[in-house]
């Protein structure tokens, strides 16, 4: 084992913390984060500086010289840096989430040492390929592949949209066994390439033009290359069970992005909205101005209950192949508050938030994607429903309120909301209703992780406000739900449609 580096794992958390985002504030006001959003990537002389505040060692464990991989750790820091910069908190997102703590669970020992020293001494950093150009989120189903020569493993393929692309150091990638008449196994495999050997290097064939996001580099990556075996990741059952376990995982971990950034852009608003005088009075006083207000506070409060709940169970030491409702549930309502309070506060400041200088303006753009990927809301909503009528149909329970009172994820905060709650659903129903359904379960499941929170002893007033102001939303969605026509889009709306003819 490598000696602790600096004694991370013995340093104080807090104030680990603190510096890091004392460090990080005052670096990004002297390089002027304002203007460096602007530009692709950031300066190698920033990420220097950023990766010397030794960040990534949340997530590496203490017996390789790290801070030992506590979840509550890790979340801080995402928290701390989407506070100054999302697009800085999601490179450490996808570092720690979808590279180094499945490295931790699931790797070989005999290459732990080196790639941990790496990340902890040399500022690496690694990331995930998954999707594919023609699969998506229909992963199960890609076209890359391995196939065993000797003592290594050939992998072949083509992936996009990884973040990070032609910057990470080393990268996971999932791939399916091809048997000797190259049919490709219905499991998945996954390999660490390390870009530092000549054979194991990935080819950029194309850089994307995100519209946000602007520090993280997406592209086009061939992959034609041969990695040793132990490079193999080590599942406890199936491959599709370990995928499943770390996608979660890092659904879990959305809210820590969240954090910081929903802080953000409620005390900008704060800030904003009691500074900026109308007439007699200051915005704040206006009745809508505080509604608004009110919102970005609940987003606040519910994304607080989120954290504090997965820093209980989305350790390594769990495995969440089987957690889909809870995580798909956190990932999808955390990002959905994420656009929603973007669009607030560039709502509350007008023209001077609508610029790619101003912490909104930007927030539109670099909040949006995370609505889509790790898999996109509205499948993610479906998804929540099928797990959620599924149990019930096994159960026998027809009404959607006494199900979720004995739903161990949702059967305090159900109770606060019986008499929205009391409907029976016996027949299939639409994906439009599904997905209204989801956000609805979505909504109920963070609010019992809030009431946790609170029992805790969290500030009870916005816990009250946030029942409530959640209580809103799931009438809204239900009355969305139960209006729902069957409307379908016209083959050729061009026909007799044009009303210049008609006037």
């Amino acid at each position: 084992m490598i000696e602790p580096s600096n004694k991370l794992s013995g340093e104080n958390y807090p104030e680990f913390l603190d510096n890091f985002k004392t460090s990080l504030h005052h670096l990004f006001q002297r390089e002027n984060i304002d203007q460096l959003c602007q530009q692709r990537g950031l300066p190698p002389s920033v990420w220097k500086e950023i990766m010397n505040l030794k960040p990534l060692s949340v997530a590496v464990p203490s017996e390789f010289g790290g801070r030992g991989l506590k979840v509550k750790e890790c979340l801080g820091i995402l928290s701390a840096a989407s506070y100054e910069s999302l697009p800085l908190s999601l490179t450490f997102g996808i570092n720690i989430a979808l590279f180094l703590e499945p490295l931790a669970k699931y790797g070989n020992e005999s290459i732990k040492e080196d790639i941990f020293k790496h990340f902890l001494n040399y500022g690496a950093m690694g990331g995930l390929m998954i999707t594919e150009p023609d699969f998506g989120s229909d992963a199960l189903n890609m076209k890359t592949q391995n196939v065993l020569n000797g003592d290594s493993y050939d992998l072949k393929g083509t992936k996009h949209w990884q973040g990070l692309t032609g910057l990470a150091n080393y990268w996971l990638i999932t791939s399916r066994n091809a048997n000797a008449e190259g049919n490709l196994s219905r499991d998945v495999d996954f390999f660490i390439a390390d870009t530092h050997q000549p054979q194991q290097n990935i080819e950029v064939v194309e850089y994307y033009d995100n519209p946000g996001l602007y520090m993280i580099p997406y592209g086009l990556n061939k992959i034609d290359i041969k990695v040793p075996q132990e490079n193999k990741l080590i599942p406890e059952s199936t491959g599709l069970k370990m995928m499943l376990d770390i996608l979660h995982r890092s659904r879990f971990q959305f809210p820590g992005m969240g954090m910081g950034f929903l802080k953000r852009m409620l005390d900008e608003a704060l800030d904003h909205t009691r500074n900026r005088i109308v007439g007699n009075s200051n915005l704040y006083a206006l009745d809508q101005v505080q509604y608004q207000l009110t919102r970005l506070e609940s987003f606040f409060t519910l994304c607080s209950a989120m954290c504090a709940k997965s820093s209980k169970i989305s350790g390594i030491d769990h495995n969440l192949s089987s957690e889909g409702v809870h995580a798909n549930s956190m990932k999808a309502l955390v990002t959905d508050m994420m656009q929603e309070a973007a669009q607030i506060l560039v709502q509350l400041s007008g023209g001077k938030g609508y610029r790619m200088s101003h912490i909104g303006g930007r927030g539109i753009m670099d909040s949006r994607p995370f609505q889509i990927f790790e898999g996109s809301n509205e499948m993610l909503y479906t998804q929540i429903s099928e797990g959620i009528l599924k149990d019930m149909k096994k159960k026998k329970l027809e009404n959607v309120g006494e199900y979720l009172q004995q739903n161990v994820l949702s059967e305090n905060a159900a109770k606060l909301y019986t008499q929205n709650l009391d409907f029976t659903i016996n027949t299939a129903i639409s994906q439009r209703k599904m997905i209204d359904l989801g956000k609805v379960v979505a909504r109920i499941i963070t609010v019992n992780d809030l009431l946790d929170l609170s029992n805790a002893g969290f500030n009870q007033k916005l816990v009250d406000n946030s029942v409530e102001m959640t209580r809103q939303e799931i009438v809204t969605l239900l009355a969305s739900m139960n209006h729902h026509q069957d409307l379908k889009p016209l083959d050729d709306y061009s026909e007799n449609s044009n009303w210049m003819n008609l006037v």
